[in-house]
């Protein structure tokens, strides 16, 4: 029996990671606007659930696509087979169902990636498809180099079930974490909204009231991201784990920043409003200043103490980004009328569903 789903067709955007590209090729599949969906959300949250994977998303560990899009009620599951075999019967009965698949992988036993047999790392891709008789599966991973074909089954069941262990100093962030033949899915339990200004200004009203007064101030916003920084800095002279930590907890942030950049920057070339363009260059500093600091952190390793001031230096110019970023959001607010952020039933009642996949629009 031989399957390809079509279409299936790579995407990526330059900060993500592999979550944000494979959520990307899953939800083009199936009609969604990976860069309107994945870029509307912007926030910061880190209770502390550090996992070392290279799709990690801070505080999202049982439902990675919430977090991704909490403006167009996504969500998705774990799967955890017992063992390879019951794993690709998994995801094999998926395609059969015509749903591409999220799974998790070691890239040592990939033979398309740049670490095949020498860095291990807990990495996330598509399948959607496979060739019984050939003993292949096809796969889509738009992460650079990019490759979208088939992978022999053998390779692909050894990334799987990889114990994903560190052997030599090159095994770094995302190691020490087995794979366990874990596969995604996903839903979007409502119906998804339409790109209008109205759509806009709510999100930007909802980000702003997060970072600015979130639920816990310990973990969340930007009274959070100062609590955090700060108390990595303390740490890190007597804790030489928290150079991973900081690193791996700053790249989804950095990711989530440039999508929401752009996605301000393409509200504002699709409504011809030159303020949302140019909160969209605000947003881009915060990227640069998050890229920055985690470069910083990386290389802070073997010198930890004199990297100290360094660090600081950097994180005070990314609570700054922040700060600049909301001042002009909440400028730009205050301009809008009041009904055009408002949270009620009105804009339930204005949501679009018309050209949507059936299980999309439900």
């Amino acid at each position: 029996m031989r399957v390809e789903l079509a279409p299936v067709a790579p995407w990526r955007h330059e900060l993500g990671h592999c979550l944000h590209a494979t959520a990307g090729v899953l939800l083009a599949h199936r009609g969604l606007d990976p860069q309107i969906v994945l870029g509307a959300g912007w926030g910061f949250h880190y209770p502390g659930d550090l996992r070392r994977e290279e799709y990690y998303l801070p505080g999202h560990a049982e439902d990675l696509f919430a977090g991704l899009a909490p403006h167009h009620g996504l969500h998705s599951r774990w799967h955890t087979p017992a063992g390879p075999d019951e794993g690709w019967q998994e995801v094999r009965a998926e395609l059969c169902a015509g749903r591409p698949v999220a799974v998790a992988a070691d890239n040592f036993h990939l033979p398309f990636r740049p670490a095949y047999r020498d860095v291990h790392t807990n990495h996330l891709m598509v399948v959607h498809g496979f060739d019984d008789e050939a003993g292949e599966a096809y796969v889509t991973d738009p992460v650079p180099p990019a490759y979208q074909g088939p992978l022999p089954l053998a390779a692909l069941t050894a990334a799987r079930d990889s114990g994903n262990p560190v052997r030599h100093d090159r095994d770094m962030f995302f190691t020490a974490n087995p794979i366990g033949n874990r596969w995604l899915s996903w839903e979007a339990t409502d119906p998804q909204p339409p790109f209008t200004p109205e759509f806009v200004a709510e999100v930007v009203a909802r980000n702003v009231r997060g970072l600015t007064d979130p639920a816990d101030r310990r973990t969340s916003g930007l009274p959070g991201l100062r609590a955090y920084l700060d108390g990595a800095w303390e740490r890190l002279p007597d804790a030489p784990d928290v150079v991973d930590e900081v690193f791996i907890v700053a790249g989804p942030v950095l990711a989530v920043s440039g999508l929401h950049g752009d996605f301000l920057d393409r509200a504002g070339r699709e409504f011809g409003d030159r303020r949302l363009r140019e909160l969209a260059r605000l947003v881009a500093r915060v990227t640069h200043h998050w890229s920055a600091l985690r470069i910083a952190v990386a290389t802070a390793r073997t010198d930890r103490a004199a990297a100290l001031p360094a660090l600081r230096r950097r994180s005070d110019r990314v609570i700054v980004s922040y700060e600049q970023v909301l001042a002009a959001l909440h400028g730009h607010l205050s301009g809008l009328s009041p009904t055009a952020h408002s949270f009620g039933p009105e804009r339930t009642s204005k949501r679009q569903t018309d050209g949507l996949p059936a299980e999309v629009a439900q």
